[in-house]
């Protein structure tokens, strides 16, 4: 797998924390940024299948009618209005 750097900055705080980590926990500083973007990457997995099985288990399913489909875009409308209501203030 192709690798490439990445610079950050942090305050001396979230430095030293890091640094302390790295030297108590045997991570080397690209390791330990990896692990968190992994952890990250299976909390958001998690996310999607936890709402994928809400959906399944909601109950039966229902025909998408030309109703549903006319009530969604006006929600949708709604809500395009409203941000650039807010947006324009």
């Amino acid at each position: 797998m192709a690798t490439t750097t990445l610079n950050i900055s942090l305050p001396d705080t979230m430095r030293n924390f890091v640094e302390n980590k790295i030297a108590n926990d045997g991570y080397t500083i690209s390791e330990y940024v990896r692990e968190l973007i992994r952890n990250d990457q299976k909390k958001e997995q998690s996310n999607l299948e936890a709402l994928i099985l809400e959906g399944l288990n909601s109950g039966e399913a229902t025909p998408f009618t030309k109703s549903d489909f006319d009530e969604i875009r006006a929600v949708v409308t709604q809500r395009i209005v409203a941000r650039q209501n807010a947006k324009n203030k």
